[in-house]
């Protein structure tokens, strides 16, 4: 019996409440970044792309709702990493009812409109991603993301089980860091680069105790190269004004360069801190979502003085 085969018939075997999740084929190397289930929750699965008219359209389930994140090896398409969950979903006798790509989705509309695990648990490059979503006979709903940067594919399933034989646990597991091929491939190939593991409360500038995987790959990088400048710009949503918001981001980038200078002697001609305040937005401030992606750091790649 093929992969696909056995994939097919453990899905088939467990319709009612069990880990569907768990059952699809992921790529080879996948590691888990977070998992989360929530009894007697709610799911909006999209069923459609979006439109200017109707938004997303969406089927709402109601039941156990059990969120996972992946880390891809690098390699695969996000359609690579799509196809065998669509295949086994359809051979399963699920019925497909939405499968887009990036512009054909929605885009930006699409991403910012439906559930996306946050980073760095999760990526979606709004240019390159896809989007799947299932229905069971039984009313239960998979939904199934993926999307890839340089260093990393990224997938999200979500699944809504109408039954009520899934235990109600919820686990999140630590998210997996930024690696150094991906973070420095960024950095070098488009000249910027966002520290994903860093996380914002608005207003705050803090970074935490702990350690900060993608500032610990950055100073490793600038120690292996010191002909290599770096700029460090902080960037905030749209709460608030112009000035404070500038002032909030040099702080939050000011943080990040004290973490390099006291953990890493990471040399003073090497960093630089500035703000761009919410001028450089990467998502809408109009939704959550959003305002917790624009408040970020980039490290943006100089030429040597």
């Amino acid at each position: 019996m093929t992969a696909r085969a056995l994939a097919a018939a453990a899905l088939a075997a467990a319709w009612a409440g069990a880990a569907v999740a768990q059952s699809l084929p992921l790529p080879r190397g996948a590691s888990l970044t977070q998992t989360q289930s929530v009894p007697d929750g709610r799911y909006s699965l999209p069923v459609g792309p979006w439109s200017v008219k109707e938004g997303i359209p969406v089927k709402v389930i109601e039941g156990t709702v059990e969120e996972t994140a992946w880390r891809v090896p690098p390699g695969l398409t996000p359609q690579q990493i799509i196809r065998p969950i669509r295949e086994a979903l359809r051979d399963a006798g699920w019925t497909i009812v939405l499968d887009c790509a990036a512009e054909q989705c929605g885009g930006f509309d699409f991403r910012f409109n439906t559930r996306v695990i946050p980073a760095p648990a999760m990526f979606v490059d709004l240019r390159d991603f896809r989007a799947v979503s299932a229905l069971a006979p039984d009313g239960s709903g998979v939904s199934a993301l993926a999307s890839v940067d340089p260093g990393a594919g990224y997938l999200q399933i979500i699944r809504a089980d109408t039954t009520e034989e899934t235990p109600a646990v919820a686990v999140e597991a630590s998210p997996a860091p930024d690696d150094a091929a991906g973070l420095i491939t960024r950095l070098e190939r488009d000249g910027r680069a966002t520290l994903r593991d860093l996380d914002f409360a608005s207003g705050d500038a803090g970074l935490g105790e702990g350690a900060v995987e993608s500032l610990d790959l950055l100073a490793e990088y600038l120690n292996e190269n010191p002909d290599r400048r770096v700029l460090l710009v902080g960037h905030t949503d749209a709460t608030g004004s112009l000035e404070a918001n500038r002032a909030l981001s040099r702080q939050r980038a000011l943080a990040a360069v004290d973490y390099l200078r006291s953990r890493h002697a990471t040399t003073q001609g090497q960093i630089a801190a500035e703000g761009a305040g919410y001028l450089a937005p990467i998502a809408s401030n109009l939704i959550e979502a959003g305002r917790q992606a624009n408040r970020r750091i980039d490290a943006v790649l100089l030429p040597a003085e």
